[in-house]
């Protein structure tokens, strides 16, 4: 890859980045059920995609019966991961949600020996203590009704469902093109979710419409095909490392357009965790 081209696909997988970081302002400021926001993001992404796929001529066929249950397993995953993220916005702000969801990385890592045929990490061990202090610092206190502490333990739950759907996801189906996972992914989410539609009230859906479409085309389709397909060239870990300022982004995009500052708390706990993710990704690198 010479330098201009690598340049071009650096700046690429940072606008990749920064469009997903406006799921967390979008997510705080949409007034609808969060399951009603997870199915309009889902159904319209789908609708996106699918017709990417057919444009670029991508294969939409899913090869066995045993793909199939990943793909479907994966989306449940992916809609509960998106669901509970929604949900740790609503209940703490952008920064405590954003972050809470980038304990990931390190579950992973500690999960990743049950999922195949790597072997235990102790230093893993160190990077999930350094993980929990950093939450212990995010949280200001250790109330259950405290809605910042829920917002945290909504964040660390999503962070779990998308540690598993990666695992799971990487373990069957990496002969599958990125965009197409995606389109089955979103596809199946909004199957799954239609039936809150009967039960939760979406009448203000009319004024909010223009951010479910940014939220569905800029930040799920356009973010989330530019950051698959920057894996192509780039490592795991780089575009991971790259992926791991989505808080810090999405922290400034909330900061001018809700107006919400993060605390010093935030900072110090946010900082211990975004550093595990960094060595994480750095080690993984080199091995």
């Amino acid at each position: 890859m010479n330098e201009k081209s690598h340049l071009n696909h650096l700046l690429w997988l940072t606008a990749a980045t920064i469009f997903i970081s406006t799921s967390g302002a979008l997510g705080k400021f949409i007034d609808m059920p969060t399951p009603v926001i997870i199915w309009f993001r889902s159904a319209l992404a789908a609708l996106f995609l699918f017709l990417f796929c057919k444009f670029k001529k991508i294969d939409l066929k899913i090869q066995n019966r045993k793909d199939q249950k990943t793909f479907f397993t994966g989306a449940v995953l992916m809609g509960a991961h998106w669901i509970t993220y929604f949900y740790a916005l609503k209940f703490s702000n952008v920064a405590i949600g954003m972050l809470s969801i980038f304990t990931f990385p390190v579950m992973i890592a500690l999960l990743e020996p049950l999922f195949s045929k790597s072997k235990f990490d102790p230093i893993h061990i160190v990077l999930g203590i350094v993980v929990l202090i950093g939450i212990y610092i995010l949280a200001p206190e250790f109330d259950l009704e405290s809605s910042q502490l829920q917002g945290i333990l909504f964040g660390l739950f999503s962070a779990l469902c998308y540690a598993l759907r990666i695992l799971i996801l990487k373990q069957e189906v990496s002969k599958y093109n990125g965009t197409m996972l995606m389109f089955y992914q979103v596809a199946i989410v909004s199957v799954l979710l239609i039936p809150v539609l009967f039960f939760m009230d979406f009448s203000n859906v009319t004024t909010q419409y223009p951010y479910l479409i940014l939220l569905a085309l800029l930040t799920t389709a356009i973010g989330h095909t530019l950051f698959v397909n920057s894996l192509n060239y780039f490592k795991a870990s780089t575009a991971s490392i790259i992926g791991s300022t989505q808080p810090i982004f999405g922290i400034i995009i909330a900061y001018f357009f809700l107006n919400e500052i993060p605390t010093i708390h935030t900072f110090v706990g946010g900082a211990l965790i975004l550093a595990t993710v960094v060595i994480e990704s750095v080690r993984s690198k080199n091995r």
